[in-house]
């Protein structure tokens, strides 16, 4: 328990540091550590958004995905940041949330 919690710990720093890195420098581990469970793992992130980091060799992201919904805010849109051992980061989100962000892509375009 103390490994995957320290596992887990890890994987939501190198998340927010993804992050800041990124351009979001107000990114940081949430409250969950302190018994708030409906907080998101990283904070600070995009606006609006509900994160769920999870790292593992062995991912369910349906029963991620089903965490973040229910942790979100009404009106975030929640997203699973993923990793497993040798491999990149993925994010898992709605597909409605992936076509609405990829439609305000191409409006920003022009």
């Amino acid at each position: 328990m103390v490994n995957s919690r320290q596992k887990g710990k890890r994987g939501e720093l190198e998340w927010r540091d993804i992050l800041r890195a990124t351009g979001w420098h107000e990114a940081r581990r949430g409250q969950q550590y302190a018994g708030g469970g409906e907080s998101p793992d990283v904070v600070g992130g995009p606006a609006d958004t509900h994160a769920e980091v999870k790292v593992r060799e062995r991912h369910d992201p349906w029963a991620s995905m089903e965490q973040a919904e229910k942790d979100a805010a009404p009106g975030s849109m929640p997203y699973v940041a993923m990793k497993k051992n040798h491999h990149p980061w993925l994010v898992v989100m709605r597909a409605e949330d992936f076509l609405e962000l990829m439609k305000l892509k191409e409006v920003a375009r022009g």
